[in-house]
């Protein structure tokens, strides 16, 4: 056997490896890794999960925005982001959730669930989440402030074309379309679908998780 051929075979595998992996990353499938307790009880501090992308449709892997006019640098004044829309498929639905890009910084990815679709009349009256209301059946969601606070009232207000209103389930404690607005559409990555991983550090993991469906738990 030729040690050169042995060699070149061996890096053109490990390439086409790289490339098999890019492409699945960038038009399939993405992991994400839960890092604050927006979504608690559902999604855990240390839930590992994987985020369908072919759900909602296929995209180019990035493009390039400004979202900071006043930056110094070129880099500081760009972010990479979503690119435009190959192929469309289904649109997100209520109770669905989703990863997207966080409106004011594009950089930063959020995980939230799916309330109000594009012409739904929104409102949260004294915590409870109401579309064109009708007050909606929540078992998801928890409630740790006994007292009153920020976005306990919002709207009402309708869904823009081409825009969702997303909300975490830890309602009390969640930083979302309450407070920053709607999320685009083609800021959406993709549809939670399946816990890989879970642990609560390195000595504690939650075995029972893993691999469960998302919209199961």
């Amino acid at each position: 056997m030729n040690p050169k051929s042995g060699i070149a075979e061996y890096f053109e595998a490990l390439f086409v490896a790289i490339l098999l992996a890019l492409f699945i990353r960038s038009f399939i499938v993405q992991a994400f890794t839960i890092p604050s307790g927006s979504m608690l009880q559902t999604l855990q501090i240390g839930d590992y999960l994987l985020v369908n992308k072919f759900t909602y449709g296929i995209r180019l892997p990035l493009a390039v925005k400004e979202t900071n006019p006043s930056g110094n640098s070129w880099w500081s004044r760009h972010s990479f982001v979503l690119g435009s829309e190959i192929v469309k498929m289904n649109d997100p639905q209520r109770g669905e959730i989703v990863v997207f890009e966080y409106p004011k910084d594009p950089s930063i990815h959020y995980i939230k669930r799916v309330v109000g679709l594009p012409g739904d009349t929104v409102e949260v009256r004294d915590k409870k989440l109401y579309v064109n209301g009708e007050l909606q059946d929540e078992p998801y969601v928890q409630y740790v402030r006994s007292f009153p606070g920020p976005g306990d009232d919002f709207g009402p207000e309708v869904v823009p074309d081409g825009k969702y209103f997303c909300l975490g389930d830890n309602r009390d404690e969640s930083y979302d379309s309450r407070f920053w607005g709607f999320v685009d559409r083609s800021a959406i990555v993709g549809k939670a679908f399946i816990l890989y991983w879970s642990m609560d550090g390195i000595s504690s993991i939650r075995w029972d998780r893993i691999g469960r469906s998302v919209h199961d738990l």
